[in-house]
């Protein structure tokens, strides 16, 4: 599978600081129709086959501390 991101703005990138969650969006956010968790603990969404978001678990755990205290992730909701 692969997602065809067109133009980088189509690119939605939210931080759940509470649930240490990064959900990444690709195109307009919308719901998924399938999904599937990696061995790695991200979840990949798709909607009719196609990929239009992953969303990474433990976040956290995956960037330094003092790197994700600096990270400027736009929040959207």
């Amino acid at each position: 599978m692969e997602a065809i991101i067109k133009n980088v703005n189509d690119i939605d990138v939210f931080y759940d600081k509470d649930r240490d969650v990064l959900y990444i969006s690709f195109g307009k956010v919308r719901e998924a129709d399938d999904s599937e968790l990696t061995s790695d603990d991200l979840v990949v969404r798709y909607r009719k086959g196609k990929i239009i978001g992953v969303t990474v678990l433990e976040f956290s755990k995956r960037i330094s501390s003092k790197k994700l205290e600096t990270a400027k992730v736009p929040a959207t909701a």
